[in-house]
């Protein structure tokens, strides 16, 4: 009996060869590679990527890896983190920055999934580009009224489709570079940009554009402490696995960018999406279509690929856009360290347990976004700003992941099995290099040649910051208001 329980607890470990599957697949995505090459000027991305990795990404998954391994057992995440190195009040502005960086992810999915849809049925991009900015958004807004009603009615019909839609993804951009990269030998007959290998082609000029568009990196690599959770259901001496995984698993996120990066070089020429700000936006919003749609042609397949990308990419974008509005409302809300800090009335449930004013504050902001959006020219232009403004946005959530490394190192409370560094003086240094890099990175990519998109991005960052400050004021006078009513 001794020798079948071990047997069947063995099988619940995992592995540190599976551990580095489900980091890629939870960090990577052929978004990242398409973004990194056209907004780094298309091979000059190699440069920036290697960078990025070595200075940034290696040490967060490390950091993230450290304090895993010390809340091993709190299942709270980065929340949970700030809790024990901080206390429930800064716990609560994790909670609250977790939450309020997806009002622009949801913003983003709704115009996402159309786009896809468009690609699916009429199979090009002039015919979603040529729409008003206005129908657009319109059509935009009744989605997300549409999807807000039905997560305030505890239904979910994508739900189950959502994990299927992100697996296909995933495989469908590993499915691109291998058959981009390997297209010049089965077909060599079809035409084919050639890769410049010089240095002087992959060393990026560093220039306004360069310095505020490393948030899209940032954003790209950011996000391991999804992770965290594993570290101690590893098998084997988890200090060792560990940041084995973290580092294979940097390493094939490192080859997926530099091969991605080739292989898009062979279909697309940066002179062409840097002509024009508007060829710039349209080769943003549409350039994964468009390397679905050569791929097809470089095989003799039409379509194929293209329909097949943009359908998962649909599913993938409305479910998520769900997702997005049910589960970070209820990590807050239902979190006893953060909901004490929120207003009572969106504490407010209906009788599908939902929390029915806390979805209605969703759609009120997200949906302001989509009406702010309707100033911009194209809906070509929609799409590239919605992609900046979330670089912007989406990385303020990793910078409470550095200030509880910070102060568990500080406070020399870092007894957990695994350490990025034994030193307390080295590990402050990660904590706030990565912090201001990352802080920095948002900041920077905040401007914009477009008045637009350079309000939007300071606005929405700074009225979502806002919000947080002032709920816990809010709840402290109902608190005093409610305990002299009980006198």
């Amino acid at each position: 009996m001794k020798k079948d329980s071990s047997k069947t607890r063995d099988k619940t470990l995992i592995s540190w060869k599976s551990l580095v599957f489900m980091a890629f697949a939870t960090l990577w995505g052929f978004g990242n590679v398409t973004n990194g090459y056209f907004y780094f000027d298309g091979p000059k991305v190699i440069f920036s990527w290697i960078l990025m990795f070595a200075l940034y990404f290696i040490p967060y998954a490390m950091i993230v890896g450290e304090l895993g391994s010390k809340f091993k057992d709190e299942g709270g995440g980065v929340t949970s983190w700030i809790q024990g190195t901080n206390g429930s009040k800064l716990a609560y502005y994790a909670g609250w920055t977790y939450w309020a960086v997806h009002i622009t992810y949801i913003a983003s999915k709704g115009s996402g999934g159309l786009k896809a849809i468009s690609w699916m049925i009429f199979k090009n991009a002039e015919t979603y580009d040529s729409f008003k900015t206005m129908h657009v958004q319109i059509v935009t807004l009744v989605i997300l009224f549409l999807f807000a009603f039905i997560a305030s009615r505890g239904l979910n019909p994508l739900k189950k489709m959502t994990s299927l839609a992100g697996s296909t993804m995933f495989v469908m951009g590993i499915l691109y570079i291998i058959l981009a990269l390997a297209a010049p030998a089965i077909n060599p007959n079809h035409e084919y940009l050639s890769f410049n290998w010089k240095m002087s082609e992959l060393v990026p000029t560093i220039n306004i554009k360069y310095i505020t568009s490393l948030s899209i990196l940032v954003f790209a690599v950011g996000g391991v402490e999804k992770i965290s959770p594993y570290i101690n259901k590893m098998e084997g001496d988890s200090s060792k696995e560990f940041p084995k995984s973290m580092i294979f698993a940097a390493a094939m996120v490192v080859i997926s960018a530099l091969l991605g990066t080739v292989a898009m070089s062979r279909m697309f020429d940066p002179e062409i999406f840097n002509a024009s700000p508007e060829a710039f936006d349209s080769y943003v919003a549409n350039g994964a279509y468009w390397s679905f749609q050569k791929l097809g042609e470089y095989y003799g397949l039409g379509n194929l690929f293209l329909i097949l990308y943009a359908l998962c990419n649909a599913i993938g974008q409305l479910s998520i856009l769900v997702l997005s509005i049910d589960a970070p409302l209820r990590m807050l809300l239902e979190d006893d360290n953060t909901s004490q800090y929120i207003p009572r009335k969106l504490l407010k449930k209906n009788k599908y347990g939902a929390y029915i004013n806390g979805i209605k504050m969703v759609v009120i902001l997200s949906g302001a976004i989509l009406a702010i959006q309707i100033l911009l020219p194209s809906a070509a232009s929609v799409l590239q700003q919605i992609t900046k403004l979330n670089s912007v946005t989406m990385p303020l959530r990793y910078l409470w992941v550095f200030v509880a490394y910070f102060f568990m190192k500080k406070n020399e409370m870092d007894d957990g099995a695994f350490k990025f560094t034994k030193s307390k003086g080295a590990g402050m240094f990660w904590g706030a290099w990565c912090f201001i890099l990352t802080l920095a990175c948002c900041i920077l990519g905040m401007y914009s040649e477009n008045k637009v998109t350079f309000a939007l991005n300071v606005i929405t960052p700074v009225i979502l910051v806002g919000l947080g400050l002032i709920f816990p004021i809010i709840r402290k006078r109902e608190d005093a208001k409610l305990l002299e009513t009980s006198k």
